[in-house]
């Protein structure tokens, strides 16, 4: 028994590359670059002193990484032709967390031309083997989201199911993000394969994954999340990619260089609101372990957040302003359609009436806080307005943001 209990605590490098590989039957990993980025993560793991059940919910969440990316080079392999395509004009969404980015990236999944990453996909981006091999072993490229059967992907039915167990574990954090198994995604889903990213997001709050992740070249972790698009966009394609996450602000130069013609959205809001809600966000996160201090959370986060908006603006500075477009939070809550009225505009897209139509009702069926709404404050965090707005001056006096409590 002791052994068993071992076994599933277990968070050695060897052990979660073994598990994964005997839960395949594949061993090429590919580039194994990523082990670099994966040591650190486990060292971090092991200093952060993980609940038992933070360990084990960790390890099932690596091994299910390496997992993706075994089964997923198997496909590139088998379909080299995945990498020859074309990922045109795709629209991003980034800007500092708890800015609106999940609400306005759901109004705009609405337009039929936008091809939205969703959840379950990018918890299973490699093609569904199973009962729908074609003839010889070989992998059949499907559209739509049922397989040639007529039936579902049973890995969409099987993240439905996990989110729901979740939901009754932790019903509260629907208030602070609310999240469906066939609903629009953040990148961070997908990036987190390479283990060069944010993670959860509570990672790059921690040593020492934090002083690691902020001196790397995203380059390599980039073009592997771009073949993962790829890879996306051969099983269920669609005419233009939308994309979210706060943590592209640590990478936009690399996003110009990947995407040339990538449309890029900017997202701003109260920095006095944004900070205590994304703190309340780590913490129900940083769960997993068995003891943090928030008031030493709220300080970490600040300067983790006004490092990746250093970084993402000196990137925005190098590069085409017309790429980028500023959206203001309080403007988009009073007048949603306005906005979208705008990001259309600016970047030359269509917004036919049916589809402005359908996003005006997914508007009325949609109001803010619909799953709840939860309290924080600065102060729980260690935080007060003054830090705050001093750590982000430059920020606030270039947009123009307020600073009201």
């Amino acid at each position: 028994m002791t052994g068993e209990v071992e076994s599933v605590l277990d968070l050695s490098e060897e052990g979660l590359i073994a598990a994964a590989r005997e839960s395949t039957g594949l061993s090429d990993f590919g580039d194994e670059s990523f082990r670099e980025g994966l040591r650190v993560l486990l060292e971090t793991y092991q200093r952060a002193g993980l609940r038992p059940g933070g360990r084990k919910r960790t390890r099932g969440r690596l091994i299910q990484l390496l997992c993706n990316r075994l089964r997923v080079e198997q496909a590139f392999r088998r379909h080299p032709e995945i990498l020859e395509r074309e990922l045109r004009s795709p629209v991003y969404m980034t800007g500092l967390p708890r800015t609106g980015t999940s609400a306005l990236f759901n109004l705009l999944a609405i337009d039929p031309a936008a091809r939205p990453l969703l959840l379950w996909e990018a918890m299973n981006p490699d093609p569904y083997e199973g009962e729908s091999l074609g003839p010889g072993g070989e992998d059949p490229r499907y559209e739509g989201e049922s397989l040639p059967s007529g039936r579902e992907d049973p890995r969409l039915e099987a993240t439905r199911a996990y989110f729901e167990r979740d939901r009754q574990r932790d019903p509260d954090f629907d208030k602070i993000h609310f999240r469906r198994a066939d609903g629009p995604e953040e990148c961070v889903l997908l990036t987190a394969h390479t283990f060069c990213d944010a993670q959860n997001g509570i990672e790059p709050l921690m040593s020492p994954f934090r002083e690691w992740f902020e001196t790397q070249d995203l380059r390599p972790a980039y073009a592997y999340y771009r073949d993962l698009l790829k890879l996306l966009d051969w099983q269920r394609p669609g005419e233009r990619w939308l994309l979210k996450s706060p943590a592209h602000l640590w990478a936009l130069d690399i996003l110009v260089e990947m995407f040339p013609d990538a449309c890029i959205i900017q997202t701003h809001r109260n920095p006095l609101q944004i900070l205590p809600s994304y703190c309340s966000m780590m913490m129900a996160i940083m769960t997993i372990r068995e003891s943090v201090d928030p008031r030493e959370l709220g300080p970490t986060v600040l300067e983790y957040l006004a490092r990746s908006l250093e970084r993402g603006l000196a990137a925005r500075d190098r590069s085409d302003p017309e790429r980028f477009l500023d959206v203001d939070y309080h403007r988009f809550v009073e007048a949603p359609m306005k906005t979208v009225e705008r990001i259309y505009a600016h970047f030359g897209l269509e917004l036919g009436s049916q589809t402005a139509d359908a996003m005006r009702a997914h508007i009325g069926e949609n109001p803010q806080h619909r799953h709840g709404s939860h309290r924080y404050s600065l102060a729980e965090y260690g935080l007060s307005a003054e830090a705050v707005c001093a750590r982000l001056a430059d920020y606030i006096e270039r947009f123009d943001l307020p600073t009201d409590p």
